[in-house]
């Protein structure tokens, strides 16, 4: 068929809606690999410094960026109208949670009810953004055929979770296996010959339900695990035992056991929110997901436990929390990264300053925060010196950043609460850190 003939010779045009942590390392791939690529995005502060050349996202330089805008492969645009111009749509867009830590697929439908305003015949469309399983059947596909057109026969759509870990120096978009699932069969192999262009390899499911609940799942292991840890850590630390230790310990065993790590709760766009996606969804089928919502309650209580492991260090130094200075270290909801959304330090900033303190932070990657649907937290990194850690009551580490010298911050604080174990290697002052 025509699409198919565009897709392996690099003759289709591809359209990626959304240019953040997602959609913009897709377009890399796919500019790299020969496609001409138009991203779509509502703010047009990125759409004109992609234009000029720059970057906003830390792992892609403004260097590539450049490149791949002189060769006349990639241009950045907010007229949606040129979506009818393209002839495969890929949609990364935010899928969070409202107030009630319920799916908002706001930013989903919009996108897809501006992909059917211009949606052609011949077309494949492919959803990245994680959801709950059956979003594409039931929410996507019915706005699309609402034009007229028929899915399978005039259109093509299928699911393909995206998979980033920002950061991670080993694994990036293009080899990072690709799950495809079409909503029909040929669907799905447009979709999988479509990526098999531009990653290292493309894992064809039955259908795009399997995909969805693919991601779901991914990130689901990793929040019941991780709230496992949380919970044997506040355990441990009343029986005088170091979680830390135990960890390094278990891990010696070859098999049967794989290592999660603590932490002051869950940062980024995934395992804080995905989780509740499919329970929420289970709901519709009347079956409970205890475990889900049990992990969710762990590490949504991780902040609350840092902050009194805080209040408890300035008890024992004669202070009250109110009032106290309090440096956090670190925005970012991982090491290395410039992504702070869903940061636990962000839950504790806002936790500490309901509770009277005065709240300051750095970080080496996040100049300052961004406003958020649910935080506005309006305050810039301050300068990293011996004299700013010297006037702190308490030095919070809440990101292990490894551009820190811990043993220079423990040198010059008073006290330190250490949440991520980041200080394990330094000697002197020891007795100035607390876990937490």
């Amino acid at each position: 068929m025509e699409l198919l003939r565009k897709i392996d010779s690099l003759q289709a045009k591809v359209g990626i809606i959304g240019l953040g942590y997602v959609g913009l390392p897709l377009v890399r791939e796919f500019a790299k690999g020969g496609y001409t690529v138009t991203g779509f995005d509502i703010d047009p502060e990125k759409v004109e410094k992609l234009n000029r050349g720059e970057s906003y996202i830390k792992h892609i330089p403004s260097a590539l960026v450049e490149e791949l805008r002189q060769s006349g492969r990639f241009h950045a645009t907010t007229d949606y109208k040129l979506l009818s111009d393209v002839d495969c749509v890929i949609i990364c867009v935010p899928t969070p949670l409202d107030k009630m830590r319920e799916p908002d697929l706001s930013y989903v439908v919009k996108s897809i009810e501006s992909t059917a305003s211009c949606l052609h015949s011949g077309e494949l469309v492919i959803l990245e953004s994680t959801t709950y399983p059956g979003t594409t059947d039931e929410v996507v596909k019915p706005i699309l055929e609402a034009t007229g057109l028929v899915c399978g026969k005039d259109f093509f759509l299928a699911f393909s979770p995206e998979r980033e870990d920002p950061g991670n120096p080993k694994y990036t978009t293009g080899n990072i296996p690709k799950v495809v699932g079409g909503v029909d069969e040929k669907s799905g192999q447009l979709a999988a010959a479509l990526y098999r262009n531009v990653v290292g390899a493309v894992v064809p499911v039955p259908n795009a339900r399997v995909a969805e609940a693919c991601k779901i799942l991914e990130n689901i292991y990793r929040s019941v695990n991780i709230a496992l840890v949380n919970e044997l850590k506040v355990l441990f630390d009343k029986m005088g035992i170091d979680i830390w230790d135990v960890i390094e310990a278990a891990k010696t065993k070859p098999f049967g056991f794989q290592a999660f790590y603590p932490g002051p709760g869950l940062g980024g766009h995934c395992i804080p929110i995905d989780p509740f996606y499919l329970s929420w969804k289970a709901r519709q089928y009347e079956t409970p997901t205890r475990f889900i919502e049990l992990a969710g309650e762990v590490n949504l209580a991780m902040p609350d436990y840092v902050v009194s492991k805080v209040a408890d260090a300035l008890n024992d130094a004669g202070k009250p929390l109110k009032g106290s200075k309090i440096l956090v270290l670190g925005a970012a909801y991982k090491k290395d990264v410039d992504d702070h959304r869903e940061s636990p330090s962000i839950v504790i900033i806002e936790k500490l300053e309901e509770k009277g303190a005065a709240v300051n932070y750095n970080d080496p990657h996040i100049p300052r925060f961004a406003k958020q649907r649910e935080h506005d937290i309006r305050l810039e990194s301050l300068p990293l010196t011996a004299e700013l850690l010297e006037s702190q009551d308490v030095v919070l580490i809440a990101t292990d950043h490894t551009a820190y010298n811990y043993e220079w911050i423990v040198e010059h604080s008073h006290i330190v609460i250490d949440t991520r174990n980041a200080t394990k290697g330094v000697t002197k002052g020891r007795e100035r850190i607390r876990k937490a």
